[in-house]
Order: C-alpha cells, then structure tokens, then sequence
C-alpha cells in the first residue's frame, strides 16, 4: 500500500495495471488532488520559516499549521482548476493532455462533479479555519496573504479574470509560490514582514514558474487549437522554450546576488550544485525537439517538458533548503 502512495506521488498516476476500482481512498485522493506537485508548496513553507529562524526563534507550532494550510491550498488548487477547466469544455476533449498524462478526476469517472466541488468546500473549509486561527493569533494581516492567495488561484482559471487565457498565469503562479507563500508563512512565525524576504522569496518562486511554463509548452498545441492563450501559446514555442532556459539559470544568479549582498548566508550557494542537474538533463531536453514517441517506462506522457523542468525544481528548491539548514547549523 505505501509503494502504491509512494508511486501516485512520483507519477501521479496509479500503478500500471491497476484499475480506478481497484484503488483504495488514499491513493485516488491523492491523484485527485495531484499530490505528486504538492512538494512545491512544501519547500516554499519550509523555506519561510527557516529564514524566520535564522532572524531569531520562532513559533514551531504555528509553522506547521501555516504548511498545513497553504498545503491544503495547492491542492484545492489544483481541484478547482480541474473543476473550472472540466466547466468550459476544454477537459472534456478526449486528446487534450490533462486527461492523457493523469485521470482527470471527473472525466475518468472517478467523481462527480458534484463531489469534486465537494471537496473542494471541505478543504477550503478547513482552510479558513486555519486563516482564522492564525489572524486571531498572531495577527489580522495575516489574512493578506491569504485572500490574496485564494483569488490568485480561483481567478487563475474563472472569469472574468482567468489569468491563465490572457497569459498571466505564470505571473499568478510566481506571485504565490515565492512572496506570498514564502513570505506568509515568514511572518506568521515571525510577526514581521521584512523587505529583503520579497527578494529572498523570488528565487525557488522563479523555480515553480518554470514548472508551469514547461506544461503550457507541452499543450501549446492543444491550446492554440482551443484558443487558450497561455504566455507559451502568445510567446510561441521556441521563444518560450528559451525564456524557461533563462529562467532556469536566473535562480542561480539571483541566490548568488542575494548572498553577495548579504542578504542570505553562504551555504545558501549550495543551489550551485544543481548545475550539472540542468547542463546534462534539463537544458538539454530545452535545446531539442520534443520526441515523437515516449521514452521507455516514461509515466506522464505527452507531457514532456514539465517532468524535467520539476526535477530541476526538485533539486535547486531541495538544495536551497539544505543551504538554509546549514546558514543555522554551521554559521560562516
């Protein structure tokens, strides 16, 4: 059973051959809610607090709610994205890829949509409980960042906004991952909200972006074809594909800027090790045409931008924390 879990969080996707009815609860919730990303939110929560603890001590307790809480966001994120996305028709085409490189939850029959907004409710319910809790402990603004969270993510796809069709999503994307995330979660443990936690927050948040970036080249053709204008799609393939590039190698110059100037402390320069990660498998695959067929044993096709763009993230986010960890442990 935890290899089962352990496979849906490194494909997001069940076991080859097992069957939707066949699966138990915990492994259809957790392709449900796409948990295989969530360790993106995971390391943006980690990495607030840790530079809140290296300002001084911190509430521990009110750290792991604050993770808790924008957790559970991403992954209500992810379900009302599925939910929005099913509601205007572009889910429902048989070769779009959302339904191809994972079950969609509601096309695949595993829910309704009924339940699926079910759900959604729920978590957003305990959500705001959270958001409560935290307000009255340490302080209203706190509900800042979290509303300002919420309507990043409900308005990435509904309208009139939908961030996503007028190629503002990796904007929305960026926004929450790095200074409203990273620094929510800063001040909730710290009960203060620094300038330099914005510069702080900009890398691993360039990270995430890139993530997305990868998805929306991966559906550039679909989402022409369905006039979803993500920045891909208005950018076009090439030039997209070489922002991503630049992205990639921006997080490296911007954690070497920040501890130039002091801002976080030389381990942080760890990140640095993730160089050959991206000069033997991620920029590589950037620099060449997409492959006509999937490689062997590869989970998430037709996605194939994406996987490599989140190992990448992986890493660099991974060896970012170790960095912070260190500046604590081993001070120079």
């Amino acid at each position: 059973m935890i290899n089962r879990w352990l496979r849906v969080l490194r494909t997001c996707n069940l076991p080859e051959g097992l069957k939707m009815h066949e699966a138990d609860f915990i492994s259809k919730w957790l392709v449900i809610s796409r948990a295989c990303v969530l360790s993106m939110t995971l390391i943006s929560g980690l990495i607030g607090g840790l530079l809140a603890l290296a300002q001084g001590p911190v509430n521990w307790w009110l750290w792991i709610v604050a993770v808790i809480g924008i957790v559970l966001a991403h992954a209500s994120n992810n379900m009302i994205n599925d939910y929005l996305d099913y509601g205007s028709g572009a889910d429902t085409i048989d070769d779009y890829p959302r339904g191809t490189y994972s079950p969609h939850p509601i096309q695949s029959g595993w829910v309704t949509r009924t339940r699926l907004m079910t759900a959604i409710l729920l978590v957003n319910l305990i959500d705001l409980v959270i958001a409560v809790y935290l307000a009255i402990v340490v302080g209203w603004e706190i509900l800042i960042f979290a509303v300002l969270g919420l309507l990043i993510s409900v308005f990435y796809m509904a309208e009139p906004v939908n961030l996503k069709r007028r190629g503002l999503g990796e904007l929305g994307v960026f926004l929450v991952w790095g200074p409203l995330m990273i620094g929510g979660v800063y001040f909730t443990v710290s009960r203060a909200f620094p300038a330099w936690i914005v510069a702080a927050a900009v890398p691993y948040g360039i990270t995430v972006t890139t993530v997305l970036m990868g998805k929306h080249i991966d559906k550039i053709g679909p989402d022409t074809e369905h006039e979803v204008k993500t920045l891909p799609v208005r950018l076009g393939e090439m030039k997209a594909l070489f922002l991503n590039q630049t992205l990639f190698v921006s997080f490296l110059v911007i954690v070497a800027l920040l501890v130039l100037t002091g801002t976080l402390g030389p381990w942080v320069l760890l990140t640095l090790l993730a160089i050959p990660k991206l000069v033997r498998e991620t920029w590589p695959r950037y620099s060449e045409p997409k492959p006509a067929e999937p490689p062997e044993n590869f989970p998430i096709w037709p996605l194939w931008y994406t996987p490599w763009a989140f190992r990448y993230n992986r890493t660099a986010g991974g060896l970012f924390v170790l960095g912070l960890v260190l500046n604590l442990i081993i001070p120079l």
